[in-house]
């Protein structure tokens, strides 16, 4: 399966734990030898400015942060693009789920769910989306930006037991109908992670039942990374969702 990414999301680029040092690395060890990785491109700034306002988009120049953030959302727009054709994985950050059009926190700067799914709207490509956003953290910035978007549905699983969790999730995408599934691939509610509730297959189940709902509605599925800092088992809950993305 492809791959979105770049060498510059090695760099730590702030302090906080989405950039923390060696995060990145470890995922590609464990990948690398199971993927083809493409490179992420910069988001043009028409595609940033059809999500965020320009007060925004200054505020995070100013903060040194446009470079890798232009990065990350294109590498979300590059894997939205390839998903259309097949299922593809942006290995991508900064994260970008708690970014809001006007404001932005919880390590992200751009929605790049956003930025993308509304790249792939405005340009043709798809009529509907469903977004399955698993972070541990509810996705508000995505919500605040898409949730009044009739194109789009969005869903936060909200259960705080494993059984029910995954119920929550299969149901959902059971009955989700859309163009085009995107994934909000947060892994910070692993076990051995911050949130302590699901296991490493879990997001290889998930993963196959994405694909399966998208080849159901024939259409097509993507997913980028969000959060997920447990650097030991980062690296095997992404290829867990990978395979599940890729039939597996």
């Amino acid at each position: 399966m492809k791959v979105v990414f770049h060498e510059d999301f090695y760099r730590a680029y702030t302090a906080d734990p989405a950039a923390e040092e060696g995060r990145v690395e470890a995922v590609v060890e464990v990948i690398g030898p199971h993927v083809e990785f493409v490179d992420a491109s910069p988001a043009r700034i028409e595609d940033i400015e059809a999500v965020h306002t320009k007060d925004h988009i200054e505020r995070v120049k100013r903060m040194g942060l446009h470079e890798i953030a232009s990065l990350a959302a294109g590498g979300a727009i590059r894997a939205a693009t390839i998903g259309l054709v097949e299922p593809c994985f942006g290995l991508i950050r900064p994260p970008g789920h708690h970014a809001s059009s006007d404001s932005s926190w919880g390590f992200c700067y751009y929605n790049n769910m956003a930025i993308a799914l509304e790249h792939l709207k405005n340009s043709g490509k798809i009529d509907t989306a469903f977004i399955l956003d698993f972070d541990l953290h509810y996705g508000d910035g995505t919500v605040n930006i898409l949730g009044g978007k009739s194109y789009v549905t969005i869903f936060n699983p909200q259960a705080h037991d494993r059984l029910s969790y995954m119920n929550e999730v299969m149901d959902e995408l059971d009955r989700c109908s859309a163009n085009m599934i995107a994934v909000s691939a947060g892994f910070d509610n692993h076990i051995q992670d911050w949130g302590g509730t699901l296991a490493t297959g879990d997001y290889q189940e998930m993963g196959r039942a994405v694909r399966e709902a998208s080849v159901r509605n024939r259409g097509g599925c993507f997913a980028v990374l969000e959060g997920g800092y447990n650097q030991r088992v980062l690296g095997h809950n992404v290829l867990a969702l990978i395979k599940g993305l890729s039939g597996q």
